[in-house]
């Protein structure tokens, strides 16, 4: 039976009263609260530009901090916000209709990138950098005109882990995308809330609620991309060994610089000997 009482958000009515799906709801509003709450997310009566794709994790996020809102668990103003870029064939009224429906304040920016990307991006190259540069840009020139303090973005675990591995085989870096930063400006917070949350759950979350998804019909119709190549290979280490993408998504929670190689992370040459055997750096057994 759906859920239909008055005391849930509006985003949240209509959703499966199964037990499966109370315990998907419960574990990512926890999971999207605990990095609020971990990252120091929360500036009391500050604005949020909560950015709405109309993909599975966009659609989960507005939910889930809605949600939070509506319990008086995240004291601040969000504003959804969808960048229409252009793209043939994007359905622009699907997301003003849902959002209007669902009682929910919002913003709709259109401007054509997707001719700036297409002319400029040699064949056969991907369009993911410009693409997300352009787009990051406007986001935060919106966010500035309507007075917010933080783009927010719907970036996952997975994302996370995808851009770790990504950075780790391309880049030769220990990287990734963090749940909190500050624009190159210092002008602006940019979060991702759903840091702790599995992509498996914002699917399953999604299609329960039957959000009208919007694919993306940019970069997520290129061939020979590199994420999902990383994502392939996760899946088949998940399938191999179950809970594998968990321990890695812990292991970028528990780094220790002097087990690593970056002097500019530790001092190296200022080590000393002692005589218990321990390192006073990180407490570790040497």
């Amino acid at each position: 039976m759906p859920v239909e009482t008055r005391d849930i958000h509006p985003l949240l009515r209509g959703a499966p009263g199964t037990t499966e799906f109370h315990k998907l709801r419960k574990r990512i509003v926890r999971e999207t609260r605990e990095a609020i709450e971990r990252y120091g997310m929360v500036e009391r009566g500050a604005r949020w530009l909560v950015c709405l794709s109309g993909g599975k994790d966009s659609y989960t996020m507005l939910a889930v901090l809605h949600e939070l809102k509506w319990r008086g668990l995240l004291p601040v103003d969000l504003l959804a916000c969808n960048l229409d870029q252009g793209q043939p064939g994007f359905p622009a009224t699907v997301l003003p209709e849902f959002l209007e429906q669902v009682g929910v304040a919002y913003r709709i920016e259109y401007r054509n990138t997707y001719s700036v990307v297409t002319a400029k991006v040699p064949a056969g190259k991907t369009y993911c950098a410009l693409c997300s540069r352009l787009r990051r840009g406007i986001l935060y020139g919106i966010a500035r005109e309507e007075g917010c303090s933080a783009v927010v973005l719907g970036h996952h675990r997975d994302d996370i882990l995808e851009t770790f591995i990504l950075n780790l085989f391309h880049g030769a870096r220990l990287a990734t995308m963090p749940p909190k930063l500050v624009n190159e400006d210092g002008d602006l917070f940019v979060y991702r809330p759903l840091a702790h949350v599995a992509e498996a759950d914002c699917d399953r979350f999604v299609r329960a609620m039957k959000y009208p998804i919007i694919p993306c019909d940019l970069c997520g119709s290129q061939k020979g991309l590199e994420r999902p190549k990383v994502k392939a290979m996760l899946d088949q280490w998940e399938a191999s060994y179950p809970g594998r993408r968990q321990k890695l998504f812990r292991a970028l929670m528990n780094a220790r610089p002097s087990r690593l190689l970056d002097p500019g992370l530790f001092d190296f040459a200022g080590l000393t000997r002692t005589a218990t055997g321990f390192s006073p750096a990180d407490n570790g057994p040497i």
